[in-house]
């Protein structure tokens, strides 16, 4: 299938494609957490999806578990 922009993007064969280079599962929600705010039309220039629970911990990539903060304030915070 086309699109008036070239092939339509087949973002199942990516994602697996993601799984089978190793990409971790933090970064994958991390991808989702963005693509979560740019749904909703959040605008997030110049800050940081902070999950308020870490990946790392077992936090999820639910609203409720997310925030923007800048980007300073968040990587001071992960660094503890």
């Amino acid at each position: 299938m086309t699109t008036k922009l070239g092939p339509k993007r087949n973002w199942r064969h990516e994602y697996q494609l993601q799984k089978n280079r190793g990409d971790v599962k933090g970064f994958l929600e991390r991808q989702k957490a963005r693509r979560l705010y740019d749904a909703k039309g959040i605008d997030r220039t110049g800050r940081d999806i902070d999950h308020v629970k870490a990946i790392k911990n077992g936090g999820k990539t639910t609203p409720g578990n997310l925030r923007l903060r800048s980007r300073s304030a968040n990587k001071s915070d992960n660094k503890k």
